[in-house]
């Protein structure tokens, strides 16, 4: 289920290891390998913890949305729910590095928006 992938990201994005994650909850090592492995089910009692630890919502942790705190803003366009929703599924490294991309697209349009101006383009 992907509810297990996702507390998987949550902790690697957290640079946390399943030992140290497990010690900061204070549980057993091989029980949270388990729920994070699907060999067994989250109990809905450790997902709301995880989720407050994580700070997100349950309906994020358990895949039901792709927003952190489980709120959809009706202002977005469906175009812009979508990128946020495939920018929200990717780890802390990959938004940095897209994040990185935009401002230098955002630059470069503003440089030729600039030499068109003074062109009178």
């Amino acid at each position: 289920m992907q509810h297990y992938q996702r507390i998987r990201d949550l902790r690697e994005d957290a640079d946390l290891t399943q030992e140290a994650l497990s010690h900061r909850l204070g549980m057993h090592k091989t029980t949270y390998t388990n729920y994070e492995q699907g060999k067994h089910t989250v109990p809905l009692d450790f997902a709301v913890v995880l989720a407050d630890f994580y700070q997100v919502s349950l309906d994020y942790l358990t895949g039901r949305t792709n927003f952190p705190h489980g709120t959809e803003n009706p202002d977005f366009s469906e175009e812009q729910i979508h990128i946020a929703e495939l920018y929200a599924g990717l780890s802390e490294k990959n938004k940095g590095r897209l994040e990185y991309y935009l401002e230098e697209l955002l630059k470069k349009q503003t440089e030729l928006q600039i030499g068109r101006s003074k062109t009178g383009l």
